[in-house]
């Protein structure tokens, strides 16, 4: 299970020949359908993986996520200037899409939530649930069952290991604002976990 999930989170590294990279980029700019079908399908090969490993469990969302990257790399194509692989560049769209979704995501639940506060919570182990590969299925489960907005910021600070400066500078929300809102998501985490276990 988790050299799957390695397996996820890094495409496997199929870059063209320059030469061939040129071509088909060519290809594409001058409209020509069997390059553009060429394109789309070895974009689609190195950015799915990815994608669906930034957003487990929420794979609802993959699909259009998957429509804005090829959109975007098709319609940025005559800026690329060649300085990494296609597949690097790709990828680099890929990021910053999911990153941007994450920071949206959040900053609308921040947004519908500003002044509330939660009681203290008790905090889940969560390093070691997400270590222990038996548990992965078990955590999966769980993050499924909280709001959208817990689970990617559950992710976004455990998996991503964002800080919760950085989180709030990304949704331009306040770190405060942001350390309620993963004090809410851990508390839900805890009781769907703990309702999960009986």
């Amino acid at each position: 299970m988790q050299e799957t999930q390695d397996q996820m989170r890094q495409p496997e590294v199929t870059n063209l020949p320059v030469a061939d990279e040129r071509g088909l980029i060519s290809g594409v700019l001058a409209k020509d359908r069997k390059a553009t079908a060429e394109f789309v399908g070895r974009c689609a090969d190195w950015v799915y993986p990815y994608v669906v490993g930034r957003l487990i469990p929420r794979t609802e969302i993959v699909e259009d996520l998957m429509q804005e990257i090829l959109l975007s790399a098709w319609q940025n194509l005559p800026n690329f200037r060649g300085d990494a692989s296609l597949q690097a560049w790709i990828l680099g769209i890929a990021r910053h899409k999911v990153q941007d979704y994450y920071r949206k995501r959040i900053h609308e639940e921040l947004q519908d939530d500003e002044e509330s506060s939660p009681g203290p919570a008790e905090l889940p182990r969560f390093d070691l649930q997400l270590d222990i590969a038996a548990q992965q299925q078990r955590v999966q489960r769980t993050l499924v069952l909280l709001p959208e907005a817990y689970g990617l910021a559950l992710l976004w600070r455990y998996r991503d290991e964002k800080s919760a400066r950085e989180m709030a500078e990304l949704t331009g929300k306040t770190e405060k604002a942001m350390e309620r809102l993963l004090a809410r998501a851990r508390d839900c985490f805890r009781r769907s976990w703990n309702d999960t276990e009986r």
